[in-house]
């Protein structure tokens, strides 16, 4: 582009984030390019500074500014053989419109501050046979494995994203936690909003609920949880076992009043998007699953919970 444009939001988008709008419009827009045109408030929604959270209400006037070749060169920088195994090495699934990787926990999906090597920087190794890159379409913490769902081309892009925006696709993960919680499986419904820098269970906040049933636990010490998140909020998963009083081990951010003590266990965040229900997208069954990472096993074999799967 050229010049200043103003977008009007359409009917289709109403309610969706306005990072996974950009996504969808201008998918060759580096997320980090994006947060840094936020910052200098180039972009704007109704004449006023927006976020990467902003949610867009249909009618309303996104101002674009212009983006040159320097704003996207950073996505087709061309990546290495070794970086270009470890991408295909992550891959557990593959058909003609979906890709599905095992995300390690540890690496970013989106660039941001800081953030050199991410996975949306590196989907140039997962093109294959076709010319069109893979798409984001939804997104798990930095600190999350699991399952991560990529599209193959524009219209899957388009139907994976109005899914997971309207929660028609459903999420299993599973967290190892400190405690057990006071029932063996029940509904979490409480509310979350931003407080300093993390997010926490407030009156004020948003509507979050998340499901979960005890899988396996050792007496009262650690319990092994199912959690399938109904609503999508930021960190839902960890705010919400926080505060029903059992954290997930190795969460440096949402630890309860303690910190617990890591001795036995990796410093890795025991979250894990373990299980996605595909059927909607393909008219019948589509389960997929992602094995458990290495460190977890052993932090499960360490406290005495024999996983053999849901």
């Amino acid at each position: 582009m050229s010049e200043v444009k103003i977008v009007k939001v359409k009917a289709v988008d109403d309610g969706m984030r306005l990072n996974r709008w950009f996504l969808k419009y201008y998918p060759d827009l580096p997320m980090s390019r994006l947060q840094k045109l936020l910052r200098t408030k180039q972009i704007k929604v109704e004449g006023k500074r927006a976020e990467v959270s902003t949610k867009l209400v249909e009618g309303q006037e996104v101002r674009i500014p212009p983006i040159t070749v320097t704003d996207i060169e950073e996505r087709y920088r061309p990546i290495s053989p070794k970086d270009t195994d470890f991408m295909q090495r992550l891959v557990i699934y593959k058909d003609d419109n979906i890709l599905i990787l095992n995300k390690p926990s540890g690496i970013a999906v989106q660039g941001g501050r800081g953030i050199t090597k991410h996975i949306d920087g590196l989907l140039d190794a997962l093109m294959y046979e076709l010319d069109e890159r893979p798409k984001l379409v939804h997104r798990i913490d930095k600190e999350t494995s699991g399952l991560l769902v990529l599209a193959r081309n524009r219209k899957f892009a388009e139907i994976l994203t109005k899914a997971f925006r309207e929660h028609t696709i459903q999420k299993t993960y599973l967290a190892l936690v400190y405690g057990q919680p006071k029932k063996a499986e029940g509904q979490i419904n409480a509310p979350i909003d931003k407080v300093g820098d993390k997010n926490a269970v407030t009156t004020e906040g948003k509507t979050a609920i998340t499901d979960y049933k005890i899988v396996d636990n050792v007496g009262n010490k650690f319990s092994l949880i199912e959690a399938n998140p109904v609503t999508g909020r930021t960190h839902q998963i960890r705010v919400h076992l926080e505060h029903l009083g059992t954290p997930i081990v190795g969460d440096d951010k949402y630890y309860g009043e303690t910190r617990q003590n890591y001795e036995n266990f990796a410093r890795k965040l025991h979250l894990h998007a373990y299980k996605i229900d595909l059927s909607s997208i393909y008219g019948k069954k589509k389960i997929i699953e992602a094995e458990l990472p290495e460190y977890f096993m052993e932090s499960l074999d360490a406290v005495g919970i024999n996983f053999k799967g849901i």
